[in-house]
């Protein structure tokens, strides 16, 4: 049935990861309404979703460049962006 794409295990832990965060932001979203807008250090004003959107992005561009350079393993890659996602939702 879904043989047209390569489920493997780190497949569907990215697309649990990535919904399992939606889901986060909106029971937080629920509770808490108006989005915790602020300004950050890039001088835009942002929400929770536009921190997760700019997380998400950034930690593409990172696996992407790190792949490019060095290839694998991705340990080192993946810690840097966590660290991202720490400084977009901390500083951005």
């Amino acid at each position: 049935m879904l043989s047209w794409m390569a489920w493997t295990w780190p497949t569907a832990l990215f697309f649990i990861a990535i919904f399992g965060a939606m889901a986060v932001l909106t029971v937080i979203e629920i509770r808490w309404p108006g989005g915790a807008e602020r300004k950050g250090v890039f001088g835009l004003v942002t929400t929770r979703g536009d921190r997760l959107f700019i997380t998400l992005l950034g930690s593409a561009y990172i696996y992407l460049a790190w792949l490019g350079l060095f290839g694998t393993p991705l340990w080192i890659p993946t810690g840097i962006a966590l660290a991202w996602g720490v400084f977009c939702f901390w500083k951005v």
